[in-house]
């Protein structure tokens, strides 16, 4: 009976690490706006700057990751980008790969 709590209490240990991992959509989307002054309102840039709406989620991951860590050169990019942990940048990345072109 002992072993089955233990086992009862690492699975709803487990459960509760995958809740806290998840970041709240709406938490998302707030994020997601700071980006809206040089890629636009959900990611739909005026010509001339890079628009974010419909990309590629793992392409846009590894450019931030590529900011992030400076192996990719950049003017503002670079110390934006070391604002989010790696999981907040996936989450952003897949916010604006689900929007609209």
């Amino acid at each position: 009976m002992k072993i089955q709590h233990a086992l009862s209490a690492t699975a709803l240990l487990a459960l509760s690490g995958l809740a806290q991992a998840q970041i709240d959509p709406l938490h998302v989307r707030s994020m997601a706006a700071s980006c809206s002054a040089c890629h636009g309102t959900d990611g739909r840039a005026q010509p001339g700057m890079e628009s974010l709406a419909g990309a590629n989620k793992d392409d846009m991951v590894k450019k931030m990751l590529d900011f992030k860590t400076g192996r990719k050169p950049a003017t503002i990019m670079h110390q934006l980008s070391k604002g989010y942990s790696d999981e907040q940048i996936v989450a952003i990345a897949g916010y604006f790969a689900a929007q609209k072109k």
